[in-house]
């Protein structure tokens, strides 16, 4: 996978996501003597159970947060050290652990900064990271990946997957992408998504170095995956970095440890494309995987009440995007479900593009662009049982020469299944 003429980039949205899916083939290129760069995106610092754990007591208020921010940092650093790279080899960014898909659909351009969950806090709060006091804005983090990007100019990243199930490794593949999109005359890096947190898998939890790691069944066939091998001793490396990161240690041994096996897993999905001015059939299908996912975390309740996203289309439609979702039940007994779409064209600064986010139940539907509810809805609506079709302006979206888009369901805000975020150029 890496030649010595690399520049070798890992883009982790949390310290330890370094390790665990990237930590064999940091110490491959650093043996062809490849230039090696980690960037983190945020300190991980809102991951409130793995602090109780460690503190034997709450983490509440701005300072307390950033202090075990701080914890995760020096983990990081000795983790990234045992690996084999020197401090000035790591960057971190710092934007809100467990914030960072909000900013992307809802803090852009006038619209107030995110405030972070425990500590209340609106920009960068590190002294170490790359631009203390960056607000959490999308256009913040943008600048940041581009100055970043810019500065090593890597031939190959490996970064976050758009099916990971975790918020802030789908944000951070959406935002790399824009960025990448704006430095296209400048650099065109290989993307190696790996994937952290997906229901029920890897299959099989705890330490065992010599299996496997396999994709999720429902991925399988949809992305071409690209098994990296390691050696025994990358393996055992691996091991002891992860170990370094011992307040997540502590509390998910057995879930981190399954990712110490004899290869890493990389892989993207190919390239979508629609004609925007097609007769006939022209549609870009995404078939996902529904209620076979339910997470054994949530509760019996919820598992009762459970809705997947089963099946989604794409088509344009005379200068409209129809988003067509299957969902495995119905929306109802307090259900909802949010279908985001956004679009991205050159010649416009992304902030100012439109960022929808319907949200939609038994009971009505309500569209935002960028966190503001809007009045007039420039959606149409077509409901049948358990099947939902959404008719989008291409106009309404800024006329994007790229679509982007997922669908997500959820109960009182609590997640119960998200639909892979998915990438559809426009030809025409």
């Amino acid at each position: 996978m890496i030649s010595p003429q690399d520049r070798l980039m890992v883009l982790a949205p949390h310290p330890d996501d370094e390790t665990l899916c990237a930590g064999g083939a940091i110490q491959q290129a650093l043996a062809l003597g490849v230039p090696v760069h980690v960037v983190f995106f945020t300190y991980g610092d809102n991951n409130e159970w793995s602090f109780v754990v460690y503190r034997k007591k709450a983490t509440v208020g701005s300072e307390a947060v950033a202090g075990m921010g701080l914890v995760r940092h020096d983990e990081a650093m000795k983790a990234t050290g045992i690996l084999g790279l020197a401090p000035e080899q790591v960057t971190f960014l710092g934007y809100p652990d467990f914030g960072t898909l909000q900013i992307w659909e809802k803090h852009w351009g006038d619209r107030p900064a995110f405030r972070s969950m425990f500590g209340r806090m609106d920009a960068v709060p590190y002294p170490n990271a790359l631009r203390p006091g960056a607000a959490y804005r999308g256009e913040d983090i943008l600048d940041d990946l581009k100055t970043v990007l810019r500065d090593f100019k890597p031939t190959k990243i490996l970064l976050s997957h758009p099916a990971d199930h975790n918020p802030d490794h789908q944000a951070l593949y959406l935002f790399t992408r824009v960025a990448l999109w704006d430095l296209a005359a400048e650099i065109q890096p290989e993307l190696y998504p790996f994937l952290v947190h997906y229901p029920k898998w890897p299959r099989h939890m705890g330490l065992n170095p010599t299996w496997k790691l396999n994709p999720p069944d429902e991925l399988t066939n949809l992305v071409p995956w690209y098994s990296n091998p390691l050696t025994a001793e990358q393996t055992q490396r691996k091991t002891e970095a992860i170990r370094a990161h011992a307040t997540q240690y502590r509390v998910s041994e057995k879930f981190l440890t399954a990712f110490l096996r004899s290869n890493e897993l990389f892989g993207d999905y190919p390239p979508s494309y629609l004609d925007r001015n097609a007769a006939g059939s022209n549609h870009a299908a995404a078939p996902d995987a529904g209620a076979h996912r339910v997470s054994p975390a949530l509760t019996a309740s919820q598992k009762a009440k459970f809705v997947g996203v089963e099946s989604r289309s794409v088509q344009v439609v005379k200068d409209q995007a129809v988003v067509t979702i299957d969902f495995s039940g119905l929306l109802a007994n307090g259900v909802e479900a949010a279908l985001s779409v956004c679009g991205y064209r050159p010649d416009r600064p992304f902030a100012e593009m439109p960022k929808f986010v319907v949200r939609f139940s038994e009971i009505g539907l309500d569209v935002f662009d960028r966190g503001a509810k809007l009045d007039a809805k420039p959606i149409a609506v077509e409901r049948r049982t358990r099947h939902v079709a959404f008719g989008v302006p291409l106009a309404a979206l800024g006329d994007p020469q790229v679509l982007m888009g997922s669908v997500k369901t959820f109960m009182r805000d609590y997640p119960l299944d998200s639909a892979p975020w998915r990438i559809i150029h426009l030809r025409g």
